[in-house]
């Protein structure tokens, strides 16, 4: 008799093996036993499989993912960033929240084989944007920054153009107008939105340009300035009718950076209707992800065709490969749109999480001597993608410190985006009387804000920030 079999029986023989696991039927998909670190509970049951993942208190969730009927959308504690069932204790500033029909709906595209950048969730993908946006056109693109730069093209910028846009902007926005070899000029913006300042735009045009045959045209440089680029803060609108109006005045295209504000209104309107164009943007962080991706939202059809050729290498014969001038392979992936329709149908949850942890925020910090937290204008009604606050230096000290501190302590602040008119990079395009948006970055930070976060990470956030001033 071999060692290892007498070894088996000293131990009882077979019954104490450890069973074999048990192998996924060929073309079915293992799901996780539990949600990864960072996923979230907010959207119901957990993710389909043999058994529901235990809850953090202890209670099995019951349903399915397949039973889930679009927009059924439960909060339930999570398995994530802390508690006695917790991975971590670190609370991030802002993760993906995948519990609706993601599993499914990814599953339907490997088991069809529609996997690449057409597909049937690509079309509904589109098509249920811009009905939510309440726009006749919606192009899926790989990511935000395409959906700028093809938007731009689109409406007319050219090398050697100049371009309107915000400073307080992440740089993805400015880099659009310099991959079409047009040059940004800086505006502020004011301080209750954060977004573009209309006056100071007005006051640029006035006084710095100069109406000619061939457009508004920079004085300074002898460029043509050929479309503003106003940026939805943090899922804030910005004021933009007074911008619109001074961009028919002269006239100038407008096209909405919306990449951070999908499910924002500005004056009872969808954020995103509003300009020749807008972008959006589906990053692991936004509200709603693919895990990337962008999308171009647009009234007018001629642009709408034209975004849907560029970003398709320009063909222009459904046979042979012919291709009417340089183009882009931009188009967004069936897989990618398929996470994307299934975060859609879980947008107004996750809108009203965040806005209930902005609530939250505001309430106890509003306690605290030197903070002021970012309010919602009256005339807007902001999804709070990021949640910030602006920190009186002689409470806090130093900003840079204290997100260090709060790295230290597991809670991830985030600083405003570094203005666009200081980065290296641009560091020579002109700039018009930038002095908010410097203002507000040497003061702001943003707080954990994950449509997740549980009320125990919140009023960890708030005690950390309670115990942190000087």
């Amino acid at each position: 008799m071999g060692a290892r079999r007498q070894r088996r029986q000293r131990h009882g023989g077979d019954a104490h093996r450890r069973p074999a696991r048990a192998r996924a039927a060929p073309g079915r998909l293992r799901p996780p036993r539990r949600p990864a670190p960072g996923a979230c509970g907010l959207g119901g049951p957990p993710l389909p499989g043999p058994r529901a993942p235990p809850r953090a208190d202890g209670v099995r969730a019951q349903g399915a993912a397949r039973d889930r009927r679009p927009g059924d959308v439960r909060l339930v504690p999570r398995l994530a960033h802390g508690g006695a069932a917790g991975v971590s204790t670190r609370i991030p500033n802002a993760v993906p929240c995948l519990r609706g029909n993601e599993w499914t709906y990814l599953k339907e595209c490997l088991d069809t084989n529609w996997v690449s950048s057409a597909g049937p969730f690509v079309d509904r993908f589109e098509r249920e944007v811009a009905e939510r946006v309440g726009v006749p056109h919606a192009v899926a693109v790989v990511n935000g920054s395409a959906a700028l730069h093809i938007a731009l093209l689109a409406a007319g910028v050219r090398a050697g153009d100049a371009v309107l846009v915000p400073s307080l902007t992440f740089i993805a926005t400015v880099n659009a107008i310099a991959h079409c070899g047009a040059q940004p000029v800086f505006m502020d913006v004011e301080a209750v939105a954060w977004g573009m300042d209309p006056d100071k735009t007005a006051d640029f045009l006035a006084r710095e340009c100069t109406l000619e045959a061939a457009g508004v045209v920079h004085r300074a440089t002898g460029r043509v300035v050929r479309a503003m680029l106003p940026v939805h803060l943090y899922g804030h609108p910005c004021d933009l009718d007074p911008l619109l109006a001074v961009a028919r005045s002269y006239p100038l295209a407008v096209v909405e950076d919306a990449a951070e504000a999908l499910g924002a209104r500005y004056r009872g309107r969808s954020v995103g209707g509003d300009g020749l164009a807008a972008c959006l943007s589906f990053n692991g962080n936004k509200i709603v992800t693919a895990g990337g991706g962008g999308m171009v939202l647009t009234r007018d059809e001629a642009l709408a065709a034209r975004v849907r050729g560029l970003t398709t290498q320009a063909r222009a014969d459904a046979i042979d490969y012919v291709h009417t001038e340089v183009a882009f392979n931009y188009r967004l992936t069936n897989l990618q749109a398929a996470l994307g329709v299934a975060q859609l149908e879980q947008l107004d949850a996750f809108v009203s999480a965040k806005r209930e942890t902005a609530r939250h925020y505001t309430e106890a910090l509003g306690r605290l001597d030197g903070v002021e937290p970012f309010t919602e204008a009256p005339w807007a009604f902001s999804t709070y993608w990021m949640y910030s606050v602006l920190l009186d230096p002689a409470a806090w000290g130093d900003r840079r410190a204290l997100i260090g501190r709060g790295q230290g302590a597991g809670i991830e602040l985030r600083p405003l985006w570094y203005p666009t008119h200081r980065q290296p990079a641009f560091r020579d395009s002109p700039r018009y009387r930038v002095e908010v948006a410097d203002r507000l970055h040497a003061r702001g930070v943003s707080l954990p804000c994950s449509s997740g976060i549980t009320a125990a990470e919140r009023e960890r956030v708030v005690a950390f920030l309670a115990g942190a001033r000087r």
